[in-house]
Parts: C-alpha cells; sequence; structure tokens
C-alpha cells in the first residue's frame, strides 16, 4: 500500500529529478543549483495547502519547464537575485 497520493509521487519524482540533474553542472556551479532547487521546493511547500490541486498541478508544469531550461548542458551557471 503507498503512503504517498499519485500527485505527492510527481512532486518528489520531480524533486529527485532535479537533484540529479545538479550532479550534471560543473562541481563550482552545484551548490548554486541545489541551493535554488531547495529553496524553491520548500517555498512552495509551506506557501501551498496540500488539498490546493490545481497550484499543485500548475507547479508541477512550472517545475517540469524549469528543468528542461535549467538542465540543458549549455546551462553552466546559476545566480539568484536577492529579494
Amino acid at each position: 500500500m503507498s503512503r504517498h497520493t499519485g500527485l505527492q509521487r510527481e512532486v518528489l519524482s520531480l524533486y529527485r529529478s532535479c537533484l540529479r540533474a545538479v550532479y550534471h553542472k560543473p562541481i563550482d556551479s552545484r551548490t548554486h543549483f541545489k541551493s535554488f532547487v531547495t529553496q524553491e521546493f520548500r517555498k512552495y511547500a509551506t506557501e501551498v495547502e496540500r488539498k490546493d490541486f490545481d497550484t499543485v498541478e500548475f507547479l508541477l508544469r512550472k517545475g517540469k519547464r524549469q528543468l528542461e531550461v535549467y538542465g540543458d548542458p549549455n546551462i553552466k551557471r546559476m545566480t539568484t537575485a536577492a529579494g
């Protein structure tokens, strides 16, 4: 018996995929990429209600698009804007 719903499994899968993508980046940039991933997931984990399925699905689509962009091997560095 699964302990997570289908949507929760999708979120966890996206999170793991994002973390895996970090290790394809240059060593000196990995910290920035990993920090970005963890900050984004934690931010939305506290801001979005578990039962707000529309928002969770929207954020999943947004996250998958971001993974496609940031997962591109040509993107080597990332900086985050303060504020």
